[in-house]
């Protein structure tokens, strides 16, 4: 059925406006987006099916919201019924999500809020294919000053260089860093070199007098803080 053919409060638009945006499911919400659907497939259905496409010859591999979340605008593209405008609205919904957290960790302490950093990292590196190692630069106040990309590897392994995370970090005149990289097999359990580099990284940047306060190890729609497990 079409959305045109539902009743007007079944609608994602006058649902939305009468009852507010969560009482939307997530296809629903990603109806709105997409406004219209393809040629024997209505908007609502478009929708669906994207959130459920699985991995597989071919898909793009959304598997669910949290997937669809960490898409590239390429993933999108292969996505039948995905024009470029289309591709452009929800690249672009994932780029000011980005920046809506950076915003919020740039205007208060990191860890007053920890669950958003976790989330601000999935976005930015967990869609990586490949191992990605950035630093969060913070000020004295563990406010953001900087994400930073800083070394990239293959699927396992990824070389970091100590002496060029303390360069950036004096740069910056970053007080403290919170290390990130991601897991692209989708594990975030730290592995015995993780918990090496995290010291090796600790006892060099406390050289010039800037804390680690944590690694966080991310993969698609999961995240784990090594301080929380008690390994910073």
């Amino acid at each position: 059925m079409s959305v045109k053919h539902l009743p007007p409060d079944a609608q994602p638009r006058e649902k939305l406006l009468a009852r507010g945006a969560a009482a939307l499911s997530d296809a629903e919400l990603l109806a709105l987006l997409l406004r219209t659907g393809i040629k024997g497939k209505g908007v609502l259905q478009l929708a669906d099916e994207l959130l459920h496409l699985k991995n597989g010859a071919g898909d793009a591999g959304f598997d669910g919201l949290a997937g669809l979340l960490h898409a590239t605008a390429d993933d999108l593209k292969r996505v039948k019924g995905l024009g470029p405008a289309k591709c452009a609205e929800l690249v672009a919904v994932l780029e000011l999500a980005r920046r809506a957290m950076a915003q919020q960790l740039q205007e208060r302490a990191v860890f007053a809020t920890p669950d958003a950093v976790k989330d601000y990292l999935q976005l930015q590196l967990a869609a990586h294919a490949h191992e990605v190692f950035a630093v969060l630069f913070l000020d004295a106040q563990h406010r953001l000053l900087v994400l930073e990309e800083m070394f990239r590897g293959t699927l396992t392994q990824t070389s970091v260089y100590p002496k060029e995370i303390v360069i950036r970090a004096l740069h910056h005149q970053a007080a403290a860093v919170v290390l990130a990289h991601n897991h692209p097999s989708g594990s975030v359990q730290p592995s015995p070199a993780d918990e090496a580099l995290t010291r090796t990284l600790k006892a060099a940047l406390a050289l010039v007098d800037v804390r680690v306060l944590d690694h966080v190890i991310v993969a698609r729609g999961v995240a784990l803080s090594m301080a929380e497990k008690g390994l910073i």
